[in-house]
């Protein structure tokens, strides 16, 4: 309850408007959006112009495109200056995740990284570390990400994908020590 009163009371700078980048991403994805995604992503980008944090469900089928609502949601969070990650529930999501980015995000300046159990220590030193300086403005990651040693200079959007195969506590992890999180 507490966590949840702190977050009703905090506030955070809006989130930038459409971008070019924003809409050279939307350029790339090869489908029409459905009413459904089109209204999820209305909603989320009012959500983020506004100076409350945002903590929205986006539910749908397999196949039915809630990844792609969520890179609109994580480009908006990296125009805008801050930090994104996506917590996915196994390895093979996020590698998914990752190369999917990676080609979507091939021509932007957007810097990406993969962190999971299955990198080498080394990797994931190498990962920690340039969240912490600020050099990822999204990284993909297992419950890894949840580690104490993962540290992030300016976190803005936590996305989590299949949200039913994570513990209520290591999602109000999150809420506790970045109120003004925003979580998708």
């Amino acid at each position: 309850m507490e966590i949840y009163a702190k977050r009703e009371i905090t506030t955070r700078p809006p989130y930038l408007s459409d971008s070019e980048i924003q809409k050279e991403i939307e350029g790339t994805f090869k489908y029409l959006e459905t009413p459904d995604q089109s209204r999820a992503i209305e909603d989320i980008e009012k959500d983020m112009e506004s100076e409350k944090p945002m903590d929205r469900i986006v539910c749908g089928d397999v196949g039915f495109g809630k990844t792609e609502v969520a890179l609109r949601a994580i480009i908006k969070v990296i125009i805008s200056g801050r930090q994104a990650a996506m917590l996915a529930p196994t390895t093979i999501l996020a590698d998914q995740h990752y190369q999917n980015f990676k080609e979507r995000l091939k021509n932007l300046p957007i810097k990406l990284a993969l962190l999971s159990r299955f990198q080498t220590k080394r990797e994931q030193r190498g990962v920690s570390t340039g969240l912490v300086q600020g050099k990822f403005d999204l990284v993909i990651g297992t419950h890894r990400l949840l580690s104490k040693d993962i540290i992030f200079n300016n976190l803005g959007l936590l996305v989590i994908d299949d949200e039913q195969r994570f513990g209520v506590k290591q999602k109000e992890k999150f809420k506790k020590e970045r109120p003004n999180l925003d979580i998708l």
